[in-house]
């Protein structure tokens, strides 16, 4: 099978089991920002995390991949693509319950930034706020696009944020509170 079909050279594409649109429609915009965030989170593994957060990572790959299945399917509920439900959504709680019992409360803000594989992962997080609200966008065009996915994004960008921190604190690197200027604290 080749990889280039040529049937998108005008700016169309078709969707699964339905009608071609054009490649800035929203729900294209919807997964394609989807497909970003997976391959930023494929990016983040490349900093080789531990083996349990890599499992986590993995998993969370293919839920993404579920996700972009939902949104490039107009009916997702009859073509079987609408595979994003409360359990997918409780276990990104589980996770992020769960990881966030490790690390000191909040305080303040903090920038994102630290290690290469916290700062990959706050990297995901930006780029999971801009699926979300990519998502947002479709689901006010199409009332019908299942807010499970939307909370699913949701909850997914906060357990980002967590495993951004966890990152940073097995690393032995503190996360760095935001100043707001003009502080005393404020060094430049």
């Amino acid at each position: 099978m080749k990889i280039y079909t040529k049937t998108g050279d005008r700016g169309e594409t078709g969707l699964f089991a339905g009608p071609r649109v054009s490649k800035d429609h929203p729900r294209i915009e919807a997964y394609g920002t989807v497909d970003e965030l997976n391959a930023a989170l494929g990016l983040a593994r490349s900093f080789a995390p531990p083996e349990a957060l890599d499992g986590l990572l993995e998993s969370i790959q293919h839920g993404l991949f579920a996700v972009g299945a939902e949104l490039a399917t107009p009916d997702p509920q009859a073509q079987g693509t609408a595979l994003i439900d409360e359990a997918a959504i409780a276990e990104l709680e589980k996770a992020i319950d769960e990881n966030e019992a490790a690390l000191p409360p909040l305080t303040q803000f903090i920038l994102p930034a630290g290690t290469s594989l916290a700062t990959a992962l706050h990297v995901a997080r930006g780029v999971c706020r801009r699926a979300e609200r990519r998502l947002v966008t479709l689901h006010e065009a199409e009332p019908d696009i299942g807010l499970s996915t939307l909370r699913y994004l949701n909850r997914l960008s906060d357990l980002l944020f967590v495993l951004a921190r966890v990152a940073n604190r097995q690393s032995g690197v503190a996360d760095t509170g935001w100043q707001k200027p003009g502080d005393p604290a404020d060094r430049s």
